[in-house]
């Protein structure tokens, strides 16, 4: 049996239960069986070897989907071939066919038991998921032995060097489109985007930027309501969070409380705090959308000088909204994504760019120092070795 999960959905259909149309969406999680070859039969009177089991093994690919998978493991067990079993003519029999399963890049494979297997993250990265039997021999009474047998899980998050965040409707679809090669819909409701969308950001110098584009969050994400730790989950492989938010603020239904655009910024803030900490030390910049809206510039100019310290605002909000650690945001860019505004475009492309090369020198900086690290330790060690024979 295949399980999965899907991204939050809206549906629009009022005969359609809302679970049903969730299931119809963005596939993120998979489960099935499989099965690793049967050794081939040894050959006593000569002393001959079976052939291995053939093994099963999981690949990162580019063009594919756990959804195409989906279509082709449902109910089925995936099964890699037997060892060929030694004969006369041929003492060491042929090891059985091996079996690879494509899968995106970004997925983490889990065992039935809950245990890691390991991860795909980059194209054509091949991980064993199932080891395939030995073939008979004299260890094992010339009879073949069985391959691993288990379910696995397939769990994907996205890999992208930036990721929007924000509630829906808030216009993160739009921004997509305005900067990329993406064309999620676009409309006037909550919940247009149902499912990730990736798009490249494309420079003059071919320089290629990926950035994700998810389903908006709601309160109590965290907890996963609106299925929330299936968005929140893709924010862990991304280089950088692009906040989007409505200057006009945001109300998911009537039976829900209007919150001001500040609220929502904090209400993020603390959803993703409360998934895991760690993610709000990821860099981060700030889109103030939809000023061309009524009194929007007015909005902004009270809003801007709060945003450049949130941790002074934590005696005008109650605990249970403010987050014990505040975003501290590099760039905040008030902005019309509405109106397509080339010069709007241009400057937040260049920031985008500016933002994710200074990771990059970072990251470049911290990995020469653990290197330097470790080598000098290598040496000491060498040298105190060497001391000793002295």
């Amino acid at each position: 049996m295949v399980y999965l999960t899907c991204i939050l959905g809206y549906a629009k259909k009022k005969s359609i239960p809302m679970r049903n149309y969730l299931m119809s969406g963005f596939f993120d999680k998979l489960r099935f069986h499989i099965r690793a070859g049967t050794g081939g039969s040894g050959l006593s009177k000569y002393g001959g070897r079976g052939g291995r089991g053939g093994n099963i093994y999981v690949k990162s690919k580019d063009n594919v989907s756990l959804k195409d998978l989906s279509k082709y493991v449902r109910n089925n067990t995936i099964v890699a071939g037997t060892g060929y079993d030694s004969s006369k003519h041929g003492l060491l029999g042929a090891a059985g066919e091996d079996i690879i399963i494509n899968v995106p890049a970004g997925v983490i494979v889990y065992h039935e038991d809950g245990n890691l297997i390991g991860e795909v993250n980059e194209c054509d990265k091949k991980l064993l998921v199932a080891l395939g039997g030995i073939g008979g021999c004299e260890e094992t009474n010339y009879t073949g032995q069985k391959g691993e047998s288990h379910s696995i899980i397939l769990d994907l998050k996205l890999i992208s060097d930036i990721i929007l965040v924000g509630f829906p409707n808030a216009g993160k679809s739009s921004l997509i489109r305005c900067v990329s090669n993406a064309k999620p819909k676009i409309a006037a409701y909550a919940f247009t985007t149902v499912r990730p969308h990736l798009g490249k950001i494309m420079y003059d110098d071919f320089r290629e930027i990926t950035i994700a584009d998810l389903p908006g969050l709601i309160e109590g994400a965290h907890k996963n309501v609106g299925m929330g730790q299936n968005v929140l989950k893709h924010l862990e492989r991304s280089n950088m969070l692009l906040f989007v938010i409505d200057i006009q603020g945001f109300i998911l239904n009537s039976n829900h409380k209007w919150r001001n655009c500040l609220e929502t910024i904090l209400l993020l803030n603390k959803e993703i705090e409360l998934y895991k900490p760690e993610l709000l030390d990821k860099p981060a910049m700030l889109i103030l959308n939809k000023m061309d809206t009524e009194n929007a510039e007015k909005i902004c100019n009270d809003v801007l000088p709060k945003l450049k310290n949130l941790e002074n605002l934590k005696i005008d909000f109650p605990e249970s909204m403010f987050p014990k650690k505040c975003l501290n945001f590099q760039n905040i860019l008030p902005m019309s994504l509405i109106n397509k505004d080339k010069h709007e475009i241009a400057v937040l492309k260049k920031l985008i760019r500016e933002n994710l090369d200074k990771i990059a020198e970072l990251a470049k900086l911290e990995e020469n120092e653990a290197m330097k690290e470790e080598l000098t330790k290598k040496l000491k060690k060498e040298l105190k070795i060497t001391t000793s024979f002295l």
